[in-house]
């Protein structure tokens, strides 16, 4: 019998059976519950059963811990101080040294049985080549697609619209994390997007493999669930448009935000004005409440209680909500509540469909380390630009901004942040003043070979004659396709080669980040190596990207809420 099936069995909640051990601070999964009498065992009041004190013999397992003491009664004087508050530290070491114990208990029979449960728990999706790369980039960005469909699983869920679909890309957040892990971009892509989705290859229940056909000009919502599309599709149409690449999906449904919200003990709201609204069931007082389960769905569905009722509107109400959800989650209350985070990760992992590329509880658990070390007031949440659909006369769709939205994706591509992260806006000045401050060679004096590591064909040779007749780059050659594919754009290079790259970084555009020095190899100096990525869009581009978000855009901090009107 698993962990969980124990508890019950016993009307004990399974996060009780994560119980505080006070020789190591630590919360520790203890199954065997007729070991509370014992000789050595916790009562969890201060004193083990034999009458010994917390200090007893090393190795004692302690019994399920005691959540209050009984009526009248006060915990002994000389115990006081083990009840004093503990430090935020200390709060965050005693999560990680108890919750998350499953993982790192590799001989205990419990903690097996918790895995195999929340493993059981996650579904999961191979989509191929879409995704699925390493969990955790050294030094790299990481860019997560977070998909919220409007599918109707889960009880009372029916009555929302069409109770047959097979769900669509309602909501979708592609999560931008920095190379450095100190920031993250959010990007909500509106559902009604007049967009391209590409050709994309889905694995069949057989093992097969599929090619949906793609599609011009239609809504980016149907790059999940129609014409038999999945999760990688919508992964494709998001690198479609914005040129970044999706290392993972993450994807819920109507009924996790239900779970979800009550798992956390609800969701902390903030309206301007009272709302009632008869299509979402949303009825709330103005400024802040708290709601979970039901009324957490109708709050992030509803459409017509702000602003122009439009879906750009909507998609606010939903970046306040998953901004107070983060908080919540990150909060004292939440990390230092054994019962309280069993029921998130329970509600977390049956709610969540992802890729293969992260679907166990190990894969899981690194990908949340990468990503807890990011503060909340370092999370910007932003609303691709776009303008109403010129097709329509009357419009109800939009199209992309081609004025603003480059600038956004480029800022994103060079992993610039839309925070004041000083220490690394600091960090990058500094190398970008480093790497390319000084002389620069003669465009005749310049030697190196251009590789293909991106999905451009013959961008190599293209490239190297547009140095040799445009630029006057007569030592440049064609070093055919990279041994590996490249996301970013890098110039590598050896300390007598610095004024040559210098020249060749302002020739092609490329930002201090792509020089790569090394050192000489065995034999004599060669030739640089430039190896073009996924990032290079052609000769004469620039790969620098600009410095700043621009003007206007819709952008909110996940450290804050602002009420919606």
């Amino acid at each position: 019998m698993d962990a969980h099936n124990r508890g019950r069995a016993e009307e004990i909640d399974p996060a009780d059976q994560w119980v505080l051990n006070p020789q190591t601070g630590n919360y520790e999964l203890r199954l065997d519950h007729s070991a509370a009498e014992s000789p050595g065992s916790y009562r969890g009041d201060g004193h083990f059963a034999d009458g010994g004190e917390s200090g007893g013999s090393p190795g004692r397992v302690p019994a399920q811990r005691s959540r209050t003491h009984g009526p009248g009664t006060e915990p002994a004087a000389g115990r006081r101080g083990r009840r004093q508050p503990r430090s935020r530290r200390r709060k965050v070491l005693l999560w990680t040294g108890g919750v998350m114990a499953f993982v790192t208990l590799a001989g205990s029979a419990g903690a097996y049985a918790l895995y195999q449960k929340f493993n059981g728990n996650l579904a999961t999706v191979d989509v191929g080549t879409a995704g699925s790369r390493t969990v955790a980039h050294a030094d790299t960005p990481l860019n997560i697609l977070i998909i919220g469909t409007d599918k109707r699983t889960g009880k009372g869920n029916e009555g929302y619209g069409d109770k047959g679909s097979t769900g669509h890309a309602d909501t979708n957040i592609l999560f931008h994390v920095s190379a450095d892990r100190t920031n993250a971009t959010a990007l909500s892509i509106p559902r009604d997007l007049i967009t391209d989705v590409p050709d994309c290859t889905t694995k069949q229940p057989d093992g097969s493999e599929k090619v949906i056909p793609g599609t011009d000009g239609i809504r980016f919502n149907v790059s999940l669930g129609q014409e038999g599309r999945d999760p990688g599709c919508t992964m494709r149409t998001v690198e479609k448009i914005t040129g970044l690449p999706v290392d993972h999906f993450m994807m819920v449904d109507f009924n996790a935000v239900k779970t979800l919200s009550t798992a956390v003990g609800g969701v902390e709201v903030c309206l301007a004005k009272p709302v009632d609204d008869a299509d979402s069931h949303l009825r709330l007082p103005a400024g802040r409440s708290t709601v979970e389960g039901e009324q957490a769905l109708a709050f992030v569905r509803t459409r017509h209680s702000f602003g122009n009722e439009s879906d750009l509107d909507r998609i606010k109400i939903q970046q306040q909500f998953i901004g107070s959800m983060i908080r919540r989650m990150k909060s004292d209350d939440t990390l230092t509540d054994p019962r309280k985070l069993f029921k998130l990760a329970d509600a977390a992992t049956k709610a969540l469909t992802v890729d293969s590329g992260i679907g166990s509880i190990k894969k899981l658990t690194s990908l949340a380390r990468e990503l807890g070390r990011i503060d909340t007031k370092n999370i910007t949440f932003v609303t691709l630009p776009v303008v109403d659909n010129p097709a329509e006369p009357t419009p109800v769709t939009v199209v992309v901004d081609q004025q603003k939205a480059p600038q956004l994706f480029g800022l994103m591509r060079s992993d610039t942040s839309l925070t004041e992260v000083k220490a690394q806006e600091r960090a990058a000045r500094t190398k970008r003043e480093a790497a390319l401050t000084g002389s620069r060679a003669k465009p005749a004096d310049i030697e190196v070979t251009v590789q293909n590591g991106g999905d451009r064909t013959g961008a190599a040779g293209t490239t190297v004659s547009w140095l040799q007749d445009q630029q006057g780059v007569s030592g440049a050659s064609n070093g055919s396709n990279a041994p590996a594919k490249a996301e970013k754009t890098t110039l590598a290079y050896v300390p007598a080669q610095a004024d040559q790259a210098r020249a060749l970084a302002d020739i092609m555009g490329l930002p201090a980040t792509a020089l790569k020095e090394g050192k000489p190899a065995a034999g004599g100096t060669q030739a640089m190596v430039l190896t073009l990525g996924a990032d290079y869009e052609g000769a004469g581009v620039p790969l620098t990207g600009p410095r700043k978000a621009p003007e206007d855009i819709q952008k909110a901090s996940a450290d804050k809420a602002v009420c919606a009107k």
